[in-house]
């Protein structure tokens, strides 16, 4: 498994894909799979924050916050696009980041991107993960229906 920024290293052309159907509305937005506690699959909407050190998120007190504490493993995949059927699709382990400094910088990046919609920064239980990435999929179309959609598939090394 890589971060986010060893996948930007990796492949930055995908990773510029992803990172561009990720923010589509100007904002992170990605609908978030994790392992319910029977281990049946549970998809939440999410807003993933991207920077030069990975992929984090703030989860609030909720279902999904349990899963990714008891179960890290996650899959996310990017809001569907308005002209085609484009998407990008991660999947890894997710961990808990209890680093002070970095959640007061990703709280700032978390207000500065919705500033025209004033919201406050993430309070303290509001948990937030990195994600680190062990595969992707980058899909692209000419349209919706597109019937010879091609695929990018990306494996992080092992070891």
């Amino acid at each position: 498994m890589v971060s986010w920024a060893a996948l930007r290293t990796l492949q930055p052309e995908l990773a510029n894909a992803g990172s561009a159907l990720l923010y589509q509305h100007g904002v992170g937005l990605a609908f978030l799979a994790t392992t319910r506690n029977d281990g049946g699959p549970r998809v939440h909407p999410i807003c993933p924050l991207l920077n030069d050190r990975g992929m984090f998120a703030f989860v609030i007190p909720s279902p999904k916050q349990g899963d990714l504490h008891r179960d890290g493993r996650y899959a996310l995949h990017s809001f569907p696009t308005a002209e085609n059927e484009d998407a990008f699709y991660l999947w890894g382990r997710a961990r808990p980041v209890e680093d002070d400094d970095l959640r007061e910088q990703l709280g700032r990046q978390f207000v500065d991107e919705r500033a025209a919609q004033r919201i406050p920064a993430p309070g303290q239980a509001d948990h937030l993960f990195e994600f680190d990435v062990e595969a992707c999929q980058l899909t692209r179309t000419r349209c919706r229906g597109d019937p010879d959609p091609t695929h990018q598939v990306w494996r992080a090394p092992r070891g």
